[in-house]
């Protein structure tokens, strides 16, 4: 089984701190996917070549179903790399606190809980990652109808995932035509087949 809540609490509440104080200064640009941007992290005593973004997409506007994402371009070329869609599942870990911040991402926490450093490993000198908090619940991803907490199953955690993944590609329309590809581990490994069948169902 995957990893409990407690055990990915921590790294994500950091990063989700860091990050709210990394968006401050985005507030005054002007397409969404720029107010995504993330342009420095607190912690962070190093530059990178690589943009990335972090950010919600509502999946349900009226239960106000939303999922929280943090993206990664490739190192280098990232208009000649693929997509990878990164889920952990759990069901209950959050794919920012854990697989990003412990395991493929490119930033990772010292013991100090406040210093940032560079992970040489990350998937991102290879792909364009893009790591989603699923379902409504897990990490910062959340429901303003509480019952949504209690109700989540797989078939409908597929189908918010591929509404997140249509309005995300909406966002970034130069990842529309790219190779892409879902990856995972624990739980996140049951959602992946279901994912995918829903995205080949959509595009029949």
């Amino acid at each position: 089984m995957g990893k409990t809540r407690a055990t990915c609490f921590l790294p994500a509440l950091i990063f989700f701190t860091l990050l709210a104080n990394a968006h401050l200064g985005n507030c005054a640009l002007s397409s969404r996917q720029e107010q995504d941007r993330v342009s420095k992290l607190p912690g962070q005593g190093f530059n990178v070549s690589f943009a990335h973004y972090s950010g919600y997409v509502t999946v349900h506007e009226k239960s106000g179903r939303a999922l929280f994402y943090w993206f990664f371009e490739a190192v280098e070329d990232p208009d000649s790399k693929p997509l990878l869609l990164w889920l952990n599942g759990g069901p209950g870990c959050s794919s920012i606190g854990y697989g990003l911040a412990e395991e493929i991402g490119p930033f990772h926490i010292k013991p100090d809980g406040k210093t940032l450093y560079l992970n040489p490993y990350s998937w991102n000198q290879v792909a364009n990652v893009l790591f989603l908090d699923m379902p409504v619940g897990v990490g910062f991803s959340y429901s303003n109808t509480s019952s949504d907490l209690l109700t989540n199953g797989d078939k409908r955690t597929a189908q918010d995932s591929l509404k997140f993944l249509l309005k995300w590609l909406d966002r970034f329309p130069k990842y529309k035509e790219r190779d892409f590809y879902i990856a995972g581990e624990s739980y996140g490994g049951h959602y992946i087949p279901q994912l995918s069948q829903a995205v080949v169902r959509h595009n029949q």
